[in-house]
């Protein structure tokens, strides 16, 4: 019975990632956008374009900035205006700020500014980091792909970082969703419930800015108003590899400029 078993693990070959600090995603990942200014009245015209139709208004045009986030990584931007908006495959576009999201033209990289992040992280989650995740009105998206930080192609466990089912097990929360009203006094609760000192990661779209739900009175986000957030994470939905590098760089385990 057991010989059968072992032939399908040998057809999987090796699943797990050796090293999580080298992962290259395929070309066809939509990641972080690389910004050209227009050259000429008709790529102004296509940016235009590729601005009015964004639903949750990303772009700006004067001066011309890409916000990750409130991008949905449609990509229809890119396919309106094609000499103005390119999206890599860089999953590097965590940020301890919120205004470091904010892509403009030059830039080769999503800045991570070490100063914003408070010393006691580096010192008291290093070695390891218990998170709660909150669905606060998400749609299982990033949910599901915060699971899968935990499986047997990443891995997370082997850095000490994981999720518990409790927050008073928990050293932060990870907020998912844009933060709906009837689920504002439950992460309230929640975040009350872990003890200090503790962080807070905004995961995804929706919980950066709101997404598409931003502006609904069925939305409630003083949440954010409250408490300070530690790392922000664009992505809709945010990918295994954006979360473990945000992390990881925000532990102070990987540098970027």
């Amino acid at each position: 019975m057991i010989f059968p078993k072992i032939r399908v693990l040998l057809s999987h070959g090796r699943q797990a990632i050796p090293d999580l600090d080298a992962v290259e995603l395929t070309e066809e990942f939509r990641g972080r956008p690389e910004l050209t200014e227009p050259a000429d009245a008709e790529a102004r015209a296509e940016l235009e374009s590729a601005a009015a139709i964004c639903p949750t208004g990303a772009i700006a045009t004067a001066p011309f900035a890409l916000d990750l986030g409130r991008c949905l990584f449609c990509g229809e931007c890119a396919r309106r205006a094609p000499r103005s908006i390119r999206f890599t495959n860089d999953y590097r576009m965590g940020a301890p700020t919120r205004e470091g999201l904010v892509v403009r033209p030059g830039d080769r990289c999503v800045a991570f500014d070490p100063a914003a992040v408070r010393p006691e992280i580096g010192r008291y989650f290093s070695r390891s980091l218990q998170l709660r995740e909150v669905s606060a009105g998400g749609d299982a998206s990033v949910e599901m792909e915060l699971g899968a930080t935990g499986n047997v192609n990443f891995d997370f466990g082997r850095f000490g970082v994981g999720f518990t089912a409790s927050p008073r097990h928990a050293d932060g929360v990870v907020v998912s969703g844009p933060v709906t009203a009837n689920m504002a006094e439950a992460l309230e609760i929640c975040w009350e419930a872990v003890a200090e000192p503790k962080i807070l990661v905004a995961c995804g779209t929706d919980a950066c800015s709101g997404g598409l739900f931003a502006g609904s009175r069925a939305v409630d986000r003083s949440f954010f108003e409250r408490h300070g957030v530690d790392l922000w994470l664009p992505g809709n939905p945010t990918h295994p590899m954006v979360f473990i590098d945000g992390i990881r760089t925000l532990l102070g385990k990987k540098k970027r400029g």
